[in-house]
Parts: structure tokens; C-alpha cells; sequence
């Protein structure tokens, strides 16, 4: 028996719903433990401390702290004792602090927890429109209120306290203005990527080489009002220092992503898999550069929307330079739109294969930490399988449209 027919959707919605009471279950319990750490040592909210730190320098006005790292670690311990150890690097455009300066009122444990409600409303939201427009899934809320309970992106991105959901609502937000042929506001929402650039590198090559000139104004627009909110806070030298670490990122990569064995992009894959440096490095531009096509050529098709939009996100985990286990909540829309699909009636090629990739997609994010041991990456190659599998689908279905458009 092939291992794609053992999943149905019953096996499904009962693999999420175990994998959902172990998670969350676990993570109950280990926030047990008094005090602000928790069981394992880690500060509760993990990476939330960072945004904390930040906010508390907006609120304080000190632009000299924005990009000033050991001043934020002192700042950190001042404010939270408890953070020792736990240190960030000051990579974050300026306007980011601001959006933390109500956070920063809070005792610490207030605002984390107020944070974490804040991220599952906008996962639960951004979830909900989507699931709103697949129509092939309007039975099976049971099946997708537990899969998006148990899923491992959105998970990790309460543990860790992080602010990935934003990202999230800006792909969900421009995915509804393409859905209604709205591409100026798509861009809007895009630009809103600003505050994490490289979930914007798939998006900029799309929109530009398929002429989308509304959706790359909207872009734009939005980039510059953040910045410019920015300087109108701090003054020009703090966007100087901004631009200034980004070219210096690279130096500081290791500092940066101190637990490779949760990033889940293409440059993690071959950085892991390779030891030599210069060659991981070119074997990610050219793998880079193979996922753009496919996504270009899958988006040019107009075949589907809701297929290429899901392409286009897997094409954006994939090419994103940075991109940890958290940040995979940004393919939630894609789930959801590959999972209508497979739904429907309608003709889908190499069903069984999508649906074990899709599963496998879901799931071995949970496994990443095993890379310490193996050094492949596995959610990386069934990504791009899927980007592959979508593209020709979706390339099969504008074919198709064709022929009998002139039959």
C-alpha cells in the first residue's frame, strides 16, 4: 500500500489533534516552573525579551541604543534580571521599537503574555479569511481548527515569543487584494514586509518581472512610511546605523543563527550539508535562482491564484536567507489553498504525491533539532518539491485552458 492512500483525512485531523494536545500539553507544563524561567532554563517568551528591550528604547527616546548591542544587554538585565545570557543583535529596522512602546509599560510576564494573545488572534484571523475562500474546505472546520492548533509554525511562534504573525497578516492581506483584483492595496500589505526584508526577495522578483507596476507602488509606499516614520522618531542617524549593520550582517551570521538546525531556507540546507563555505554559498544562489523561475513561470501561467499564491510562499521560505522554524507560519494560507484543492473535484495531477508532500511539509519541521546529528535539513527538498509540483500544475492548467480555448 502506498503511504499517500494511509492518508486520509480522518488519520489526519487525529495525527493533528494528538500532535496539538503534546505541544501545547508540554508547553503548559513547563511553564510551571516559577519564576521566569521555565523547566528547561529558557527565559518564558524566549525571543520576546529582544522586542521588549526594544520598545523600552522607544519609549525612552535613545536612539543611541537602537544598534548599540551591549547597551541593549545591559538594558536587558536592568530591565530583566532574569534575561542573563539570553542576548539579541540589534538588526531590526528602527520603526520595529515602536510598535513594542505599549508592551514596554508592562511588567514583562504582562507583556509577553499580552503578546502571545496578539500573535493568535492574527493567526486565528488570517487563518479564518483564508479558510473563508476555499470553498472545498467549508466541511471540514474540525480538520482545520486542529491542524492550525498543532501546526509546528505557528507553535514555535508562541514559544518563542516571536513576531512572525505580522509577516503572516501581510501575505494573508495581499493574497485577499489579488483575490479581488485590488493590486495597489496588495502591495500595501507587502510593503509591511519591511520589518523582516527577506520575505521580501521572492516578492520583489515576481512583481517586477511580471510588470506589476500597482503592486510594486503599493510596496513602496509602505517601506518608505515606515522609514520615514522612523526618522521622524529618531533623526536620520539612526536609519544610517540601520543600513549600516545590514551590510555588516554577514560577518555576524553566526551570532545570528546560533541554532543553524532551525532554519528551514535553502542557504541553512547547504551551509549544513556543505563544509566548505564559498561552495555552500554559490550552490544557495543557484538553487536561489532555479525557485524564482519557478515561481515566475508558475505565476505567469494565471492558472490559479490560490496555486500560485501558495507557490509563491513556498518560493519565499525557500529563497529567504533567514528564516527560522517560527517563520513557517507564513505558509499557513498555503496549507490551506493546496488543501482546498486536493478537495475539490477537480482534475489534480500526482494526487497521491501531493498530499505525502504536503504531509511530510507539515511535519518535519518538528524534527529539525535531529540536524545536529544528520546535517540534512529534510523539510527543505520536500519544499521545494512542492514548489515544483505546484508549477507544474500549474503550468499543466494554463496548457489545458488554452488548447480548449482554440479547440
Amino acid at each position: 500500500m502506498e503511504f499517500s492512500s494511509f492518508i486520509t483525512r480522518k488519520r489526519v485531523r487525529g495525527h493533528a489533534t494528538l500532535l496539538a494536545l503534546v505541544l501545547w500539553l508540554t508547553y503548559a507544563v513547563d511553564l510551571t516552573h516559577p519564576g521566569l524561567r521555565d523547566w528547561f532554563g529558557h527565559l518564558k517568551g524566549a525571543d520576546f525579551i529582544h522586542f521588549y528591550v526594544l520598545g523600552t528604547v522607544a519609549r525612552e527616546h535613545n536612539a543611541r541604543l537602537l544598534y548599540d548591542f551591549n547597551g541593549q544587554v545591559e538594558l536587558s538585565r536592568r530591565l530583566v534580571p532574569q534575561s542573563a545570557g539570553d542576548y539579541y543583535l540589534p538588526i531590526y529596522g528602527p520603526q520595529v521599537s515602536l510598535l513594542f512602546v505599549p508592551f514596554a509599560a508592562l511588567p514583562y510576564l504582562w507583556a509577553v503574555g499580552l503578546w502571545m494573545l496578539a500573535s493568535s488572534a492574527i493567526y486565528a484571523a488570517c487563518c479564518y479569511l483564508i479558510w473563508k475562500c476555499c470553498p472545498n474546505l467549508k466541511g471540514e472546520s474540525s480538520t482545520v481548527l486542529m491542524l492550525g492548533l498543532a501546526f509546528p509554525g505557528f507553535f514555535n511562534l508562541i514559544a518563542f515569543g516571536q513576531n512572525s504573525a505580522i509577516a503572516l497578516a501581510a501575505f494573508t492581506l495581499a493574497y485577499l487584494a489579488l483575490k479581488t483584483n485590488r493590486q495597489l492595496f496588495a502591495g500595501l500589505a507587502l510593503g509591511l514586509l519591511a520589518y523582516k526584508p527577506q520575505f521580501g526577495l521572492v516578492a520583489a522578483c515576481v512583481f517586477l518581472f511580471t510588470v506589476q507596476w500597482k503592486v510594486i507602488l503599493g510596496g513602496l509606499i509602505t517601506t518608505v512610511g515606515q522609514l520615514g516614520v522612523a526618522w521622524a522618531y529618531y533623526g536620520r542617524p539612526a536609519l544610517l546605523d540601520y543600513w549600516h549593520g545590514l551590510l555588516d550582517l554577514n560577518r555576524r551570521a553566526a551570532v545570528l543563527e546560533p541554532k543553524l538546525y532551525q532554519m528551514h531556507s535553502l542557504r541553512s540546507f547547504w551551509k549544513m550539508l556543505l563544509p566548505w563555505s564559498q561552495a555552500a554559498f554559490f550552490a544557495y544562489l543557484a538553487s536561489c535562482l532555479v525557485v524564482v523561475a519557478l515561481a515566475l513561470r508558475g505565476w505567469r501561467s494565471r492558472a490559479s491564484l490560490p496555486l500560485g499564491f501558495a507557490a509563491f510562499l513556498f518560493a519565499t521560505v525557500l529563497v529567504s536567507p533567514h528564516i527560522s522554524v517560527y517563520d513557517l507560519v507564513i505558509l499557513a494560507p498555503a496549507f490551506l489553498l493546496i488543501g482546498d484543492w486536493l478537495a475539490g473535484n477537480g482534475y489534480v495531477p500526482s494526487r497521491g504525491t501531493v498530499k505525502l508532500l504536503l504531509y511530510l511539509s507539515y511535519a518535519l519541521p518538528l524534527f529539525g533539532p535531529a540536524l545536529r546529528y544528520t546535517h540534512l535539513q529534510l523539510s527543505v527538498p520536500v519544499f521545494f518539491a512542492v514548489l515544483a509540483l505546484l508549477t507544474n500544475a500549474l503550468v499543466d492548467r494554463g496548457s489545458r485552458r488554452t488548447e480548449l480555448a482554440y479547440s
